[in-house]
């Protein structure tokens, strides 16, 4: 036993730290090191647990009802708000979308009209359960388009979504216009707080300007929030509130058509672990409302300087003024947004690339943490340290026959010799018995050559961005695949 623990530390120590306040994406640290402990033993204590049936585990029950309420309370839901417990803010919406389209079975081609800045999560919707999308672009300021979206909605719209905040801009939509004019139509809408909703209430109480986005705008019917960001709960809890049981009852699933228990579900789960929502529960009891006052003042304060520091730091800006604890920096000609996340990764720090999208700018997103407010300092002098370095540099550029290459490709007819030929060209294909002991651990075997995955990826993300958003999709896919096989 102890071998096989000592090879997990092993494995572990080659991925980001999720305590520090250093990795500014993926995870969300408190920097309570009691509370996190607490979260772990509660996921330890429940790891057998199963919530499929809620009259074996009442305990389960208990704790997601009170979960739930005190979400309801934080969101300024009334009294007849209900609401389930998911593994992810995936979920919640996967569950929003499904319960929208099942509470209509008269419309044969259900569609949502969503801003161009909603989460991929709908589009991941969409395809599941096949409604169709009606995609708004967003204004300049990178928030919905309220009017654009009334105009999109028809007869076959069964939800309009807003964000709170949005996730690559961190700025929250016009949900009051929007639910408005949803609920003149008889259509759902659901304000997608997955990242925003426990902390954008306490910003409110602080006294930050936040726009209207809770169950107090009336016509919102439902709210996704996720407790593993900014509840600081370990991984795998989120919260989906409806506005009425009636709602809600389309998301319930039961099925007695066969011989065996008859099967009922809240979620789109039947088993699930008890692990994730006992310490979801055991958390949020330890914090307790005063203590994310506390947390969510102290992530503001980082994420005020941080945007103070960003404006002394040549060729780099902050793309929109956030609403929330998402940041996102753009760069000026001088050099390239990819260059800096390799900096900033070879100087101790994870920041996130995104890629352009339509008008807006490739950029360097931050998710920032309560435990990244004591190195504010720290990461202003690194981010600093890295723009000079990416000047220096100069703005990663892209071979043009690989540009060509990329062009000519059908990204829905994408091959093996079409991904064999890319990673070539790009460098991505290295000799796998250069790994060492031959465990595979560097790469998996791609066209009989290891895929060798740079230490800087500025070139790669460079590539990605000259792409589609179609070919991205499906070279990521065959990327995916590929390192996806087993040892």
């Amino acid at each position: 036993m102890s071998d096989v623990l000592a090879r997990l530390r092993a494995l572990q120590a080659g991925d980001l730290p999720v305590h520090g306040g250093r990795t500014l994406a993926y995870v969300y640290d408190s920097g309570l090191a009691d509370v996190d402990e607490v979260g772990r033993a509660a996921v330890a204590a429940y790891a057998g647990s199963n919530g499929l049936d809620p009259t074996a585990f009442p305990s389960l029950l208990t704790m997601e009802n009170e979960l739930v309420g005190f979400a309801c309370r934080l969101l300024g839901a009334p009294s007849s708000t209900v609401g389930s417990v998911t593994s992810g803010g995936t979920e919640s919406v996967l569950l929003a979308v499904q319960g929208a389209r099942d509470s209509r079975p008269d419309i044969r081609r259900p569609r949502m009209v969503l801003p161009a800045t909603a989460h991929a999560a709908f589009h991941k919707a969409s395809h599941y359960f096949g409604v169709e999308t009606a995609v708004v672009p967003v204004g300049p300021d990178f928030r919905a388009d309220a009017a654009a979206m009334a105009a999109a909605i028809d007869d076959d719209t069964v939800l309009v979504v807003a964000s709170a905040p949005s996730y690559a801009h961190g700025v929250v939509d016009p949900v009051t216009d929007i639910a408005t004019a949803a609920a003149a139509r008889g259509v759902r809408c659901h304000v997608d707080a997955c990242i925003g909703g426990w902390v954008l209430p306490y910003a409110a109480r602080l006294g930050r300007d936040v726009p209207p986005w809770t169950f107090d705008v009336e016509g919102v019917t439902s709210i996704s929030v996720d407790l593993h960001k900014y509840a600081y709960t370990p991984k795998g809890t989120s919260i989906l509130l409806h506005r009425t049981p009636a709602l809600r009852k389309p998301q319930y699933f039961a099925s007695a058509d066969w011989p065996g228990y008859t099967m009922l579900n809240s979620t789109m789960q039947s088993t699930k672990s008890g692990g994730p929502l006992a310490a979801a529960w055991a958390v949020v009891q330890s914090i307790g409302d005063e203590g994310y006052l506390a947390l969510s003042q102290e992530v503001f304060e980082a994420v005020d300087r941080i945007v103070t520091g960003v404006g002394s730091i040549g060729s780099l800006r902050v793309v929109v003024r956030p609403d929330s604890t998402l940041v996102a920096l753009a760069c000026d000609e001088t050099c390239d947004p990819f260059t800096i996340c390799d900096e900033m990764a070879a100087a101790g720090w994870y920041v996130q690339p995104q890629m352009s999208y339509a008008d807006a700018p490739a950029t360097v997103h931050l998710s920032v943490s309560a435990a990244t407010l004591p190195h504010v300092d720290d990461f202003l002098a690194a981010l600093a340290a890295a723009v000079k370095a990416a000047v220096a540099a100069g703005p990663v550029t892209v071979d043009p026959e690989v540009v060509a290459f990329i062009a000519a490709l059908d990204p829905a007819a994408l091959s093996d010799e079409d991904f064999d030929g890319l990673l070539a060209a790009s460098g991505l294909i290295g000799d796998a018995s250069a790994a060492g002991d031959g465990d595979s651990s560097a790469g998996n075997e791609a066209g009989g050559e290891g895929l060798a995955l740079p230490e800087r990826m500025a070139e790669v993300n460079a590539m990605l961005d000259v792409a589609s958003p179609a070919m991205r999709e499906a070279l990521l896919i065959a990327f995916l695949d590929r390192l996806q096989r087993p040892c």
